[in-house]
């Protein structure tokens, strides 16, 4: 992703000839607000011998004199995996229709000590204090210790590999997708990437390759060594937070000049078959991007919101306050069309009886799990009988200091009666604070749910395929599934309109 003379660019993979994984090459979309997308051809194909079998995840980098170059990863004829130099064919074109590959690719090839097949995806690089840039990329070592690899470089067509690497989480094998940045401990504004100095911290983050899962964590970068420490070694890289806690992978982050701020984008795949994914002739796709910033209430999380731009899409509201859900009771919130929503909804819970204990941690078997003080939420996608719903609430739970920890879940297991899609419990701890409300940001979009908590310290992107619950038989419920607390919910609520994603019309001057 990148900002480029008044247009937002995202840059995928993308299989030009079928639904399914296979000849990967890089699809163009560019929007003027981050939501309104229009297609553009093609802007790498696999076409010379360093990326024949895929030209594969990159970054783009601009530079101080505003030329962009894109480093991305090939997969060679021989099957190597291979760091690849491209740029713009003419800089001064806000489309960037056309691109040039460096004719000395490959820039980069897999070092001594890591196997042809373990060597990807660099990073946007960012300008040490001593004049020359750096960038990071995912590799692994000794099969399970994830590691980010650094180069130097000052021209980026030669690079020099640094002795060790910028961190490494043993356990928690290949990493992809790297993504390292900067974020103001102390700001509501984002930094650029190569932001150093009091003040900032860094955000290392990785997708791990076994699991399918994005991590981060929060730490310190020394740039003169080029190394990273957590600020919490039990909640390092890998172990510890993840970036959205549901369907989602390989993340990338970009600093936006135009509003100062860093947009995250991540890609949600399929739940269905191969064979659902050739017969509706699509699989997956990307999310509502989101800023990011540090969260200095906690001091030991990110904050991801839906661009402010998500909200050009907002029809009717509707307004309920402090609407009563009594334990093991439904709510049925009238508003019509629910299938494409933004919800605001904030919860208070008012003790009935005391705790009980040997309660089951985190988000237990999904909604009807019942302790003290929680299930309680959302039922979205919801067909008016409920057999079909996809529940997403708060599950505070006494610590043994007595206070309570809070998990944000969401349960896909009744989203659909389809017996082809795979149905789970998302979820993770949330901090809810002593002067906060439980409250959540929900954004619905027929198949994708988009779940925010307490902000954006938790998220959880939800993918799922409905078959009673669709267009004007979906509906939205309140639910209070806890035993010993009557909850009150005060909720706005819009329609959204569609974005009419489309190809660029070429054909006409102006968009």
């Amino acid at each position: 992703p990148l900002y480029h003379k008044g247009w937002y660019h995202l840059f995928y993979q993308y299989n030009p000839y079928s639904a399914i994984w296979g000849n990967i090459t890089w699809g163009h979309a560019v929007s003027r607000d981050l939501i309104h997308w229009l297609y553009l051809p093609l802007a790498l194909v696999p076409d010379h011998w360093y990326d024949i079998k895929g030209v594969w995840t990159g970054s783009a980098t601009i530079l101080p004199d505003g030329q962009i170059i894109m480093l991305y990863t090939g997969e060679t004829n021989e099957s190597v995996q291979v760091q690849n130099l491209a740029y713009p064919a003419n800089v001064s074109d806000p489309l960037l229709l056309h691109w040039l590959k460096y004719p000395g690719n490959p820039v980069m090839v897999p070092p001594p000590g890591v196997k042809p097949d373990d060597f990807r995806d660099p990073t946007t690089a960012w300008l040490g204090p001593d004049g020359t840039w750096r960038l990071t990329m995912g590799s692994k070592f000794d099969t399970t210790i994830g590691i980010s690899l650094v180069y130097h470089t000052t021209n980026f067509r030669d690079y020099e590999l640094l002795d060790g690497v910028l961190h490494a989480v043993p356990g928690t094998g290949m990493w992809e997708c790297v993504d390292f940045y900067p974020v103001a401990i102390n700001g509501s504004v984002a930094l650029d990437t190569s932001s150093l100095g009091p003040g900032i911290k860094h955000v290392l983050k990785a997708s791990l390759d076994n699991t399918k899962v994005d991590h981060y964590a929060i730490g310190t970068y020394d740039p003169i060594t080029d190394k990273w420490t957590p600020d919490n070694p039990e909640e390092d890289v890998g172990i510890g937070l993840k970036v959205d806690y549901g369907r989602y992978y390989a993340s990338k982050t970009f600093f936006d000049q135009h509003k100062q701020r860093r947009v995250l984008w991540g890609w949600i795949n399929e739940t269905d078959t191969e064979t659902a994914d050739l017969k509706k002739g699509w699989a997956s796709l990307q999310t509502i991007p989101r800023t990011v910033l540090y969260d200095n209430k906690t001091g030991t999380n990110l904050l991801q919101w839906p661009v402010e731009e998500v909200e050009s899409l907002r029809l009717n509201s509707t307004m309920f306050k402090e609407v009563l859900v009594e334990p093991g009771s439904v709510v049925p919130l009238d508003i019509g069309t629910t299938t494409q929503l933004d919800i605001l909804a904030e919860f208070e819970i008012e003790p009935l009886i005391p705790s009980t204990t040997n309660e089951i941690d985190g988000c237990g078997d999904g909604a009807v799990d019942r302790s003290t003080y929680g299930p309680f939420g959302l039922l979205v996608i919801a067909d008016a009988s409920l057999s079909e719903l996809t529940p997403i609430y708060f599950r505070p739970l006494n610590a043994s200091d007595g206070s309570l920890k809070t998990y944000f879940c969401t349960d896909e297991t009744r989203s659909s009666k389809a017996s082809d899609v795979f149905k789970q419990v998302y979820g993770g701890k949330v901090p809810v604070l002593d002067d906060e409300n439980y409250n959540m940001r929900v954004l619905v979009d027929h198949s994708i749910v988009e779940s925010f908590a307490q902000g954006g310290r938790t998220v959880i992107s939800s993918r799922i395929y409905p078959t009673e619950a669709i267009y004007g038989a979906a509906r939205l419920f309140l639910f209070n599934n806890a035993t010993g607390v009557n909850v009150k919910a005060t909720l706005k609520i819009w329609e959204l309109n569609s974005a009419f994603i489309r190809p660029f019309p070429f054909e006409r001057d102006s968009v």
